[in-house]
């Protein structure tokens, strides 16, 4: 075997161990992703580390993580309205422990607290303790832990209310997710698809070649502008622009990051659009000239036609740009996690959650762990959108 051969072989080896090793490294990622979301759905729904107590004359014996919010928030306020007697709710915590005894009641290194709590919650059959579980008083047959469950997933995907600092109960309901994250996507592709197709028609079918040679390297670098940079513009020139014009309390809001969005989408839909439209043979051109069609007939009876399985996979991934984008949404959309169809409030996106939230999760808890599954499902959304943008690139007429 000649030394020729011998290198080409060797780099081919190279080729095919680097694209194995990528394709590994990508499907050890995506496991690594559903195995950290999954722990949240054998969690307790409530504080890691913390427990909630009841005297064992309660009747009510299980309390949903709604009821739990409404009842520390002190929305609710009986037990009548949560299945028990009619009595008033009495809501406890470690601090209140001081109301009932003094410091020095409880021993040496507060080695006699679990029993003090035990007494306090064994003599008020209305209360209801929120204590760290290390304190719970084992021994004390009057006193029994709350059954709570654990997290589901369908009480994730359905839950209308996203505080995953709430106490003692946080709450992981993705609808106000969801519903920002498509809201800002949405208007995004409405606002950049006729402009990135105008201009791809433009590029492709009117301007000179000197033209074309001029805006398509300038309108190709725009997509490697770092997003933080289109978030700082829009933080400075669309906020206050939407603020004023519209004559609103504050200029983040959902409208603003469609804005920031549909900019961002811009090269991609103009560049894969251009090229799909400049693939049309020259051949069918001529046939439709022709035939007498005038130049503007043919663009759109022939060469958007013939183009548009590269224009909807155009689409499509600028509509994956919109979804996946993080920083830019993060500084103009107001971050407020809550259900609204208007574009002039705030919102918050998936992306935008996972980014301001993930470094103050603590490792292993629920919050962390709902985090990685808002990962798990902008992963199934992104890959969804990419398999849809391949089967309609690869469409023939």
């Amino acid at each position: 075997m000649s030394f020729r051969k011998i290198v080409e072989r060797i780099v081919e080896s190279v080729f095919a161990i680097s694209g194995w090793v990528a394709s590994i490294v990508i499907l050890l990622i995506v496991v690594f992703l559903f195995k950290e979301g999954s722990g949240l759905f054998n969690s307790n729904i409530i504080e890691r580390g913390y427990v909630l107590c009841i005297n064992s004359n309660n009747s009510v014996k299980e309390l949903n993580t709604t009821q739990i919010k409404l009842l520390f928030d002190s929305e609710i306020t009986n037990w009548n309205e949560v299945g028990g007697d009619d009595s008033d709710i009495m809501l406890f915590r470690l601090d209140d422990i001081f109301y009932y005894y003094d410091e020095e009641d409880f021993g040496e290194d507060y080695e006699l607290l679990p029993q003090k709590i035990g007494e306090v919650i064994a003599n008020n059959a209305e209360i209801i303790a929120f204590i760290p579980e290390e304190y719970f008083p084992e021994d004390n047959e009057n006193v029994q832990l709350l059954n709570t469950g654990t997290h589901n997933l369908a009480s994730f995907l359905t839950g209308k209310e996203w505080m995953p600092t709430a106490t003692p109960a946080p709450l992981f309901g993705l609808l106000p997710l969801i519903t920002g994250t498509l809201l800002v996507s949405f208007f995004a592709i409405l606002m950049a698809l006729p402009f990135g197709l105008g201009v791809a028609i433009y590029l492709s079918e009117v301007a000179t070649k000197r033209i074309h040679k001029t805006l398509k390297p300038m309108i190709e670098l725009l997509a490697g502008i770092p997003s933080v940079v289109y978030g700082f513009f829009g933080l400075v020139i669309i906020v206050p622009f939407v603020q004023q014009t519209f004559n609103l309390p504050v200029g983040e809001t959902a409208l603003a990051g469609s804005i920031v969005l549909a900019i961002m989408a811009l090269p991609t839909i103009i560049t894969i659009a251009e090229d799909s439209m400049r693939t049309t043979p020259k051949s069918i051109r001529e046939a439709s000239l022709a035939l007498g069609g005038t130049h503007w007939q043919t663009i759109y009876r022939v060469v958007i036609p013939n183009a548009s399985s590269g224009i909807m996979a155009a689409v499509i991934l600028g509509i994956g740009r919109a979804i996946g984008e993080t920083m830019a949404v993060l500084m103009v959309t107001g971050n407020a996690a809550i259900i609204t169809a208007s574009l002039f409030s705030p919102v918050r996106t998936i992306p935008a959650t996972i980014a301001a939230e993930l470094g103050e999760a603590p490792m292993g808890g629920g919050h962390y762990q709902a985090l990685f599954i808002l990962g798990c499902i902008l992963f199934i959304i992104t890959m969804l959108g990419s398999i849809a943008a391949e089967i309609i690139a690869r469409k023939k007429k």
